[in-house]
């Protein structure tokens, strides 16, 4: 995960319009905010996002 991507996902949890753990719904709120790298990044990497999520930590062998 890069610095666009975890500024993205953050910008979206703060906003509070949606569960985070509602992968489609994240989905669609970036892909409206025109967060292209969001959206890209949850089609392949749904573990890493829910680690996130889960413990704010980041998988740093990627």
């Amino acid at each position: 995960m890069n610095e666009t991507i975890r500024l993205q996902i953050l910008a979206i949890r703060e906003s509070g319009v949606t569960n985070m753990f509602d992968i489609p719904r994240v989905r669609q709120e970036a892909y409206s905010r025109g967060f292209h790298e969001l959206v890209n990044y949850l089609n392949d990497h749904k573990t890493e996002y829910a680690r996130f999520i889960l413990t704010g930590e980041e998988d740093e062998s990627k």
